[in-house]
């Protein structure tokens, strides 16, 4: 993943900045005694790119990832959009407990830029719907040129959203984070609606660490820099992850990006190990191929 990516992560001050204002009220309104869901996964199972995760030999990437981790952000589904046999296929390789994360494909968010896509969102839904107890959030990622001026897009995307399947909004461009009446606008809109307010941590774009959950589901997605800090920056998110749930936090969806992909697992294992410890869990650790 190289959106984000800087030259010299040692010059990036990483520290976790404060919660929005509106972060414990949402998480305080969701308060209750349901059980913490984790979620830890990649971005990808593919073998090249998580070169020296799979045991040799190793014929059917999927099925040995999942036996390995509990969920992943399927990337997949952003440049193509899957047919219902395609789902079908990734559902039955994979363990009761697994869980999908797919992203909205490009041809919606990117090329029609939501503009006149409900027919593609529609097929991309009722495939990934066939998911069923394995579908965790889909989610949204609009291009870094998405600006706020386009809004009423987003917003008739969004209500005409199935209800049923889940949803993540990730905005890009820098508007959408400085102008506090936008980002006001923008969050009441994924509140109301019951869509999370995906938070993305990387070096090079400090401002879409806006910390502010519109639900009590948090989806992180977390980019290493394949740096020696990449670890405290991982024990400091588990400070806030330890506040989040003391506030009412439900459920999160953690996923490990590396610029350089193949480290991902092992920097998920080192998180997924503290997780167990601190919240009495039992996720998978994955473990190193070769």
């Amino acid at each position: 993943m190289k959106f984000g990516q800087v030259d010299d992560p040692s010059n990036i001050d990483f520290t976790l900045p404060p919660d929005h204002p509106a972060t414990a009220g949402v998480l305080k309104a969701g308060k209750n005694k349901k059980a913490f869901e984790v979620y830890v996964g990649c971005a990808k199972w593919n073998k090249k790119d998580l070169k020296g995760f799979y045991p040799r030999g190793t014929k059917d990437e999927l099925s040995y990832y999942s036996s390995q981790f509990n969920s992943i952000e399927l990337n997949n589904t952003f440049y193509h959009s899957p047919d219902k046999e395609q789902v079908l296929t990734w559902k039955e390789k994979t363990p009761a407990n697994f869980k999908f994360f797919p992203k909205v494909p490009q041809s919606i968010s990117h090329y029609r830029r939501l503009l006149n896509v409900s027919e593609k969102a529609l097929a991309f839904t009722d495939a990934i719907a066939l998911f069923e107890e394995k579908l965790g959030m889909s989610f949204l990622q609009l291009h870094d040129n998405y600006k706020p001026k386009d809004f009423e897009r987003l917003v008739t995307f969004i209500k005409a959203y199935p209800k049923a399947i889940p949803l993540g909004v990730e905005m890009r461009n820098a508007e959408w984070f400085a102008n506090q009446q936008v980002n006001d606008e923008l969050a009441s809109l994924l509140q109301l609606e019951k869509r999370a307010n995906i938070i993305v941590d990387t070096a090079g774009r400090r401002d879409m660490l806006h910390m502010r959950l519109t639900t009590p589901s948090a989806f992180v997605r977390y980019v290493g820099a394949n740096h020696q800090s990449d670890y405290s920056r991982l024990d400091d998110w588990l400070e806030r992850i330890q506040q989040w749930r003391s506030q009412g936090l439900q459920t999160l969806y953690f996923f490990v990006h590396q610029n350089v992909e193949l480290e991902s697992p092992l920097l998920a294992a080192y998180f997924i190990e503290k997780v167990n410890k601190t919240f009495g869990l039992d996720l998978p650790i994955p473990k190193k191929g070769e």
